[in-house]
Formats: structure tokens, C-alpha cells, sequence
């Protein structure tokens, strides 16, 4: 993102509301899939109906792709996520009468050209960011950031706080470099509510990642707000100023990213192949190759066992040293294990991080 000016976010998504007013234009020229009788295709998202837009039909490619240069882009937005995009329906009829069933793991690779063919014929394409729900083959050319997913409010280990860590690594190392989160999670359902300690532990893990984003979830009003608690704010506020101090660091390990290829957040056996173990270790990550990070996936704990690959290692908040194995260490509130690599270009600035904890 570019420095020096105010940053706008939105949300687009591929579909167009059947009472919107551009519905009835869009369908006269045929950019809907359609029904098996020759009607708009329309999807029921619960409280309203929309209209697919077919991105097989040339003119209703481009045609969206104006809608996101003209309302995101000339309207001064500067990052947006691009929602959705994994819902085409397997019984439509599309413009160039593909098999939905075989277009629709293409579908996200289509709606994340379209994003990354606006921004580039925009001009702009070093001041904007937008980040893909959805993907697949052939998408890493066109998402520049990835976005887990609608994690649950919780602890779990198949879709709450931890799950985003094997999703990072997996989506890095087939080519996507950049992935994120909701700190916090986002889906609530059926009593699932967000606590307090799980916002503050997820923000701990955002602050090394490339990404440091929240988000109130799907049911604001029931579950905690970080605004709503003073400790948490001040939290939150010390883990902000982690990731910025990290902007150095942060920097290098994406500008390797690009050219390289690699992600961001690393699985260990990338750096330590030979490891056996660290193949198996699914709840740590290596952000690029010095900082290894380990986060409290549990509720209620003051220390944490964690796996070090063999190097030497310092303990960012205490400075103490560590080599490999498996060690117990003091994980409360505020301090979740991180580790840094002795020799370290960066050393430096990861002793002057933990120093002003």
C-alpha cells in the first residue's frame, strides 16, 4: 500500500442484487448465467436474490471489470476484498455452454482476473490492495493476498483460531505468498461466541503475519468487541506497534516472496528439511526464515510447549536463549511465543521489539 494518504476499504463480489438498478440492464444484454429455459439465474443468498454475472461472455467480463475501475478505483478505494466467487451453481447455462461442473473450480480464477485486470490497466497497481475469498488453480497469478476464510469464534483446531495456520502454510507453498485472517474469527452460530482471551491471543498471531486485520464477525452484538474493554484495547495497541516495528523485517521477507516464490509463512521443513519432526508440526510457522512463531491455541494457559528445529535461538520477549528441541515456556497473556533466529540480519531490531514490550 501506498504511504502518505488515507486508505478506503470496501467489499465487491461478483453478483448483482435482482432489485439493484443495474439488474435490469444487465440482464437485457445477456451477462447472467442463465436458466435451463433462458432466464437470469438467480441465487438465493437468503435475503436477497442475485443474478451470477458470466464471465465466460467476454462483454460481461469487461463490462464488471469497468464497474470495479469506475466505483472502487476512480471512487478512491484503495483496498477491497473481493468476496465470494466459489457459488456458481452446477446447473446453470453459461455464454460459452462450458460444463458448470467443470467451470466451477475455475470460477474464482475468472472473478480474481477480473480484479487484477482493473487494477493494472488502472495504473495503480503499487497503491492498491484487494484480497481473494476464494481460489483455485491459477489463481496465485491474480491474488495478491489470501484470505483464510469465515473462521469460527473458537478455539478449534478444524476452524477456529489454529486452523488459520495450516491454511497459510498450505495456500503459501502452492504459490499464494500472502495470506491473513479475521483476528478475532468471524463465524458465531448456535451459542459459539467470541471471548475476550481468544481476540487477544489471535491478535498476537496477526501481529506476524503479513496482514494485521479484524473484524466484528457475523453477529456483532453478542459477541466481545475489542472497543468494548479497556485491556483489550491497550492490547491490541501493543501488538499494532509489534507489527509496525516489524515493517523492516516484514518487508524483506515479502520482497523475498515475490522474487523467489516462497510465502510468507513458512512451514519448519522449509528452512529445516532434514528435520523429520518438523514436517508433522502443523500449529507453528516460520515467518520468513528467522522469526518462528508459535501461538497459544488453547484458552487459560501461562506457558506453552513449543518445537524448535535445531539452531540457536533467542526468545524475543525474554532474550533467552533456547537450541532444538521441545521446551515448555512462559506463554501469559500478551507474550505468545516467538522466537528468533541468533544470527540474524534482523537480530537487532528483534532484541530492541522485545526490550520495549
Amino acid at each position: 500500500m501506498a504511504t502518505g494518504r488515507h486508505s478506503i476499504f470496501g467489499v465487491h463480489q461478483p453478483y448483482i442484487a435482482n432489485d439493484a438498478e443495474s439488474f435490469q440492464a444487465a440482464a437485457a444484454k445477456g451477462y447472467f448465467a442463465q436458466t435451463q429455459d433462458g432466464g437470469v439465474y438467480l441465487v438465493d443468498f437468503g435475503e436477497f436474490h442475485c443474478g451470477v454475472v458470466d464471465f465466460t461472455n467476454p462483454d460481461a467480463f469487461e463490462w464488471f471489470k469497468g464497474i470495479i475501475k469506475h466505483q472502487l478505483i476512480d471512487a478512491g478505494i484503495t483496498g477491497w476484498m473481493a468476496d465470494f466467487g466459489e457459488y456458481l451453481p452446477t446447473d446453470v447455462v453459461l455464454y460459452d455452454h462450458s460444463d458448470p461442473l467443470m467451470m466451477h473450480n475455475k470460477w474464482p480464477v475468472l472473478w480474481a482476473q477480473c480484479n487484477y485486470e482493473a487494477v493494472q490497466e488502472s495504473g495503480k497497481a503499487d497503491q492498491l490492495m484487494y484480497f481473494m475469498r476464494a481460489g483455485a488453480a491459477g489463481s496465485q497469478k491474480y491474488t495478491p493476498l489470501l484470505w483464510a476464510g469465515d473462521q469460527s469464534v473458537n478455539w478449534s483446531q478444524d476452524d477456529g483460531l489454529i486452523s488459520t495456520v495450516p491454511a497459510a502454510l498450505s495456500s503459501g507453498i502452492i504459490g499464494n505468498s500472502l495470506s491473513h485472517s479475521d483476528i478475532g474469527g468471524y463465524t458465531s452460530l448456535y451459542g459459539n461466541v467470541r471471548s475476550k482471551e481468544l481476540f487477544m491471543r489471535w491478535a498476537e498471531m496477526a501481529a506476524f503475519t503479513p496482514i494485521m486485520r479484524s473484524h466484528e464477525g457475523n453477529r456483532p452484538d453478542q459477541n466481545f468487541q475489542v472497543y468494548e474493554d479497556d485491556e483489550a484495547i491497550d492490547h491490541l495497541a501493543q501488538y499494532t506497534k509489534v507489527f509496525k516495528r516489524l515493517t523492516a523485517y516484514r518487508r524483506a521477507v515479502i520482497a523475498e516472496a515475490a522474487h523467489r516464490g516462497l510465502p510468507a509463512q513458512w512451514p519448519l521443513f522449509m528452512h529445516y528439511e532434514d528435520d523429520a519432526h518438523a514436517y508433522d508440526v502443523q500449529d507453528e510457522f516460520l515467518f520468513g526464515s528467522d522469526l518462528l512463531v508459535a501461538p497459544v491455541s488453547q484458552p487459560n494457559q501461562t506457558s506453552w510447549s513449543v518445537y524448535l528445529p535445531d539452531d540457536q535461538w533467542v526468545h524475543l520477549w525474554s532474550g533467552r536463549p533456547y537450541t532444538g528441541g521441545t521446551h515448555t515456556v512462559p506463554a501469559p497473556l500478551g507474550e505468545i511465543p516467538v522466537f528468533y533466529r541468533k544470527d540474524s540480519a534482523f537480530a537487532d531490531l528483534f532484541q530492541q521489539i522485545g526490550a520495549s514490550k
